[in-house]
């Protein structure tokens, strides 16, 4: 009797489909809490004041540089409290999962909504410079954008 790839396939694919559902679990848990922390103190009454600021300034430019420093221990609090943000860990872009990051894009595009003159790309360009990342996963980041058609 010759061998039959079927069942190993389907028994393959039923492994994959419970580990794309457990990803899927986790992803579905973070769009649940996204920034649940700027809610309450000591993040609220900064985002309160600087919300506004941000929004009315450049993404990267100096004047958007400087509302970062000055939120100080709200800002300070939030990448603590948040680790789809590279601030959050010590090494970076490097010691985030591919969860971390999936979360973070999805948060740079909705960052771009908030602005006149967001565009995913720059931010992509500019996030590339200021978190050092590399050449192999700024391409991948650009193809998912292209892919989602943000």
């Amino acid at each position: 009797m010759e061998y039959n790839s079927s069942g190993d396939t389907l028994k393959h694919a039923r492994v994959v489909l419970s580990m794309l559902n457990e990803i899927i679990h986790h992803l579905i848990r973070r769009a649940a809490i996204h920034d649940d922390s700027k809610l309450y103190p000591p993040e609220k009454e900064i985002f309160d004041a600087y919300t506004p600021k941000l929004k009315n300034s450049t993404y990267g430019s100096d004047d958007y540089n400087q509302f970062l420093k000055e939120m100080g221990v709200g800002l300070d609090n939030h990448y603590k409290m948040n680790r789809h943000h590279p601030e959050h860990f010590v090494d970076g872009i490097r010691d985030m999962t591919l969860v971390d990051i999936i979360e973070m894009l999805c948060d740079w595009k909705a960052a771009t909504l908030r602005h006149n003159n967001g565009d995913i790309y720059k931010s992509l360009e500019i996030n590339a410079k200021r978190f050092g990342i590399d050449d192999q996963l700024l391409k991948i980041l650009d193809n998912t954008v292209k892919y989602l058609s943000w």
